[in-house]
């Protein structure tokens, strides 16, 4: 057996395990413990593993690092635009690839779909975390704290659906959670309606959301189903690539107490 072979079978185990004395990760794998030993100092001269407080061997910080680096390089609009790109055809609607950013949605990328009137965010464009398809479908996953303070923030009413009540939107926020998709009906302009999903990172914490808008209504039920059903492919295979392994939806926050604005 390599040497190799060996080191990914102990940071296995001790990844599966928890921190482990030498001999019982020798006895774990059926190695000697010679080897195990001399494995596990050269794991150390590079900080992948550490002894505890009580001599036992664990993990340590190294290969999250690597990991960190290996996730960052993976670019959410090159995962996402393929699907997107088939999206966009079939529905002749437009398709947003967006980001979180603070308290921002921001447009990171978009597939025009053939539709005369859509809403056509320019590349760049921030949009606030209250209303739209993409934009709720991330504050409905972030942490209940966060979820009270944009709903408690002041607002924008940008048309007369606009969401600017705080016990509304908390309501609101509650029903995409619990369905994993948002709706925009008519939010942000007239006569434009959307649908969203999110992205989320290894921790389930959403980081961006892809969304299908233009002049259709869109309403949570049977007449979305096949929308929500394409996007939540596109989300489920891009939050894979970014580490995420929990249940999807992922698992909802606990529902915020309503709260009005002060």
């Amino acid at each position: 057996m390599s040497s190799i072979r060996r080191a990914i079978q102990v940071l296995d185990l001790l990844a599966r395990k928890g921190a482990l004395g030498v001999r019982a990760v020798a006895q774990h794998l059926a190695l000697p413990v010679g080897s195990v030993h001399r494995l596990l100092l050269d794991l150390a001269l590079e900080n992948v593993v550490e002894r505890n407080a009580d001599g036992a061997w664990q993990m340590s910080y190294r290969l999250l690092e690597i990991s960190d680096l290996q996730l960052d390089g993976v670019g959410i609009p090159r995962l996402a635009r393929p699907s997107c790109e088939i999206i966009a055809e079939q529905t002749g609607e437009t398709v947003n690839i967006n980001v979180l950013s603070g308290d921002a949605c921001v447009c990171i990328d978009k597939i025009r779909g053939s539709e005369g009137m859509q809403l056509d965010w320019r590349i760049g464009s921030r949009g606030p975390l209250y209303c739209g398809g993409s934009a709720k479908a991330m504050l409905a996953f972030l942490p209940v704290t966060d979820q009270v303070r944009v709903a408690n923030d002041p607002k924008t009413q940008f048309t007369a659906h606009t969401l600017i009540d705080a016990s509304a939107l908390l309501v609101e926020l509650k029903h995409i959670r619990q369905r994993g998709y948002s709706v925009d009906n008519q939010e942000m302009v007239m006569g434009v309606f959307c649908v969203g999903v999110p992205i989320v990172d290894r921790t389930g914490r959403p980081v961006a959301a892809v969304s299908i808008s233009g002049p259709s209504p869109k309403a949570p039920g049977d007449s979305v189903d096949l929308l929500v059903a394409d996007l939540t492919r596109v989300c489920t295979l891009v939050s894979r690539r970014l580490g995420y392994s929990g249940t999807w939806p992922p698992q909802p926050a606990s529902a915020p107490a309503l709260m009005t604005a002060h």
